[in-house]
């Protein structure tokens, strides 16, 4: 069928007043052109916009797919196959915390002698090391450019989360200038710091002196006598071992702050809480290497993650220990690791120290590996076990004191979704490859999928970064210690 043709109604005098006028301009155009300058200027034109024209057929824009692969991930949860070239510009897809009245926290201004005037003598910090270079960049340590971007990748020292906390709460969000306005007052004590460069006092008044003068400055304050600073709170990177000296048993170098009655009232977060005597004690995970500024760089790790290569079944870095039960367990696991052909062993022995302190070596087995033996250290807890879960190698706990009674705010409920338990003491810790080889390959894959999730709320962020788009350790430790604070308050 055709369809009628339509007649146009005449144009009124207005329309025809505009036609005048574009045909006298297109005639002037016409004229003009015959002009040798406009028509050089012409040719040009033409072809600039050839040129142009052709360049966008063969490098065509991408941004738009980006944005939806993006938005897409938002959706899921689950961005496995992104593209950051334009992540800037795009929506995190992590859940990001925000901050309430009620985890406004207050940063006391304390005497630098508790914190940052400890730092001076940084050589002695550590009866064993110099920390000079642990110390430095807020806690963070010496950059990595071997592991990556050396602004977000650090040689840190094991037991300096107390300076990176600090520095993460002085620029958090959540903090308040105003003590009338906030739910919790953070007391900025490097004890952990001070502690071990007190390890070989034998003055037991002289060990407690500086722990004993933050107690009573502390006391002093207004906002303490409020609620008796019930919520109050210190953050500790040494295990509460270190604190809580006994007056039965040896003398292993512990001070007593923990067991002064006003730190009792406190709330104490600490990379080891006392699994008996730790009611105010509350784990926090040890710092591992890795300090992104941005949820792009967070996601980038992850995604790598779950595309690493595990061409070994399971792995162990450790070395031997003394007193009879420690050191049965650790001579077990080197012994099965090296009599197996599915497993790695990177022996912390005389001569094998060296590597397993080069993060890049440790992080380098544990990518290789399916799962990764935590044996318990000189306490409970090991650093290992945060290192293992950033490199996405299942855990395998021995005791439950290792991770599940320590970092509740922290780690899921359900134990099996990330982890593997072999009792000790049980006949599968003598036989562990035959253990591990019955766990199925799907949920070998649910589970390191499971660990990828925790990656981002075990990580402490950069302490530069503000709105870094993740909630890291710090962010998880604040929430969750305002909710327990109003729940002991009410």
């Amino acid at each position: 069928m055709f369809s009628r043709k339509q007649i146009s109604p005449p144009n009124t005098p207005l329309e025809e007043e505009k036609d005048k006028y574009y045909y006298s301009k297109y005639k002037e155009t016409q004229f003009s052109l015959n002009n040798p300058n406009l028509k050089f200027a012409a040719l040009v034109f033409i072809f600039l916009s050839s040129w142009l024209l052709l360049l966008l057929f063969w490098f065509p824009p991408k941004t738009t797919n980006n944005v939806a692969v993006l938005h897409l991930a938002h959706k899921t949860q689950n961005p496995e196959t992104i593209n950051l070239t334009t992540a800037a510009a795009t929506k995190s897809p992590f859940e990001v915390p925000t901050c309430d009245p009620g985890v406004a926290v207050y940063v006391y201004p304390l005497p630098p002698k508790f914190n940052t005037g400890l730092l001076s003598r940084c050589k002695t910090l550590n009866v064993y090391t110099d920390m000079c270079p642990h110390v430095a960049n807020r806690g963070l340590g010496q950059p990595l450019p071997k592991l990556g971007s050396p602004a977000d990748w650090f040689a840190t020292h094991q037991f300096i989360a107390e300076m990176i906390f600090h520095a993460r709460v002085e620029n958090h969000p959540c903090r308040t200038l105003d003590p009338a306005r906030a739910a919790l007052f953070y007391v900025p004590f490097y004890g952990g710091l001070h502690a071990s460069s007190m390890f070989k006092e034998a003055n037991l008044t002289a060990r407690d002196e500086l722990a004993v003068d933050l107690v009573d400055h502390l006391q002093a304050q207004p906002w303490w006598a409020r609620n008796s600073g019930r919520d109050h709170f210190i953050a500790l990177g040494r295990t509460a071992w270190d604190f809580m000296r006994a007056t039965d048993g040896p003398d292993f170098g512990a001070n007593s702050l923990l067991n002064l009655p006003a730190v009792k009232n406190m709330s104490v977060l600490t990379v080891e809480r006392h699994p008996w005597q730790g009611s105010n004690q509350h784990g926090i995970p040890y710092p591992s290497y890795f300090h992104p500024s941005t949820w792009q760089e967070m996601l980038t790790w992850q995604n790598k993650v779950r595309e690493m290569k595990r061409p070994n079944l399971f792995s162990f870095i450790g070395g031997p220990r003394k007193g009879l039960e420690k050191a049965a367990i650790r001579n077990e696991f080197i012994r099965q690791c090296g009599e197996s052909t599915r497993c790695l062993l990177m022996n912390c022995g005389s001569s094998g120290a060296s590597k397993c302190h080069e993060p890049s070596e440790v992080l380098k087995v544990m990518t290789e590996s399916t799962f990764c033996l935590q044996a318990p250290g000189d306490s409970f807890t090991r650093r290992s076990t945060f290192d293992s879960v950033l490199a996405g190698c299942i855990p395998v706990f021995f005791s439950p004191h290792t991770a599940y009674t320590q970092y509740k705010w922290f780690l899921p409920e359900e134990v099996k979704t990330y982890s593997v338990y072999i009792d000790e003491k049980s006949s599968a810790s003598r036989k562990i490859e035959d253990e591990l080889l019955k766990i199925s390959g799907e949920k070998v894959k649910a589970m390191r999928e499971k660990l990828v999730d925790l990656i981002p709320s075990l990580t402490y962020a950069h302490p530069n970064a503000t709105d870094v788009g993740f909630g890291d350790a710090v962010d998880v430790a604040l929430a969750s210690l305002a909710n327990h604070v109003r729940k002991m308050m009410n």
